[in-house]
């Protein structure tokens, strides 16, 4: 199977919206990169606790350092698409390619400058005026479903 779209969490805080994603990612099919450290222990039993059964059924890679998850996205010639309250290019105007990887900061801090500049693109999800940002997990799904509506990438009900 060709992944279309991946998710990267970097450094995150709380192992609920972690565990929230990893659970997205199991039901709609496509891979989660954690790098790492992590605001928590992660562990098989908080990870279950958190994604409940759905740990065996999503693909996790852990990165134990920016660099690391760096070199791997080299690796595969990926395209880095930040989500952040910064971004220039709003969610509703942006065009998904096979291969990119959607990346959510930190809960209490998003990500550092340098994290920031590495990233192809900032995107930022058009809201209201006077309202500060969305919860993490919530910014990555709609992220993610709108990614994988373009490419035609949600999973098949009726296949295995």
């Amino acid at each position: 199977m060709t992944v279309l779209l991946r998710l990267a969490l970097y450094q995150p805080d709380i192992p609920q919206n972690a565990g929230s994603l990893l659970r997205l990612a199991a039901c709609l099919g496509f891979p989660l990169d954690v790098i790492e450290p992590c605001g928590f222990l992660w562990d098989d039993r908080r990870m279950r606790r958190a994604g409940m059964d759905y740990v065996a059924h999503a693909e996790v890679c852990r990165h134990a350092s920016w660099g690391r998850f760096r070199e791997a996205l080299a690796a595969g010639r990926h395209r880095l698409v930040l989500l952040t309250t910064a971004g220039g290019q709003g969610l509703d105007g942006f065009a998904f390619r096979p291969g990119d990887v959607v990346m959510v900061g930190r809960e209490s801090v998003g990500v550092p400058e340098a994290v920031a500049a590495a990233a192809d693109v900032a995107l930022r999800i058009p809201m209201r005026p006077h309202v500060r940002s969305l919860n993490v997990a919530l910014a990555a799904t709609l992220a993610m479903g709108e990614g994988l509506r373009q490419l035609g990438a949600y999973p098949k009900e009726n296949e295995a």
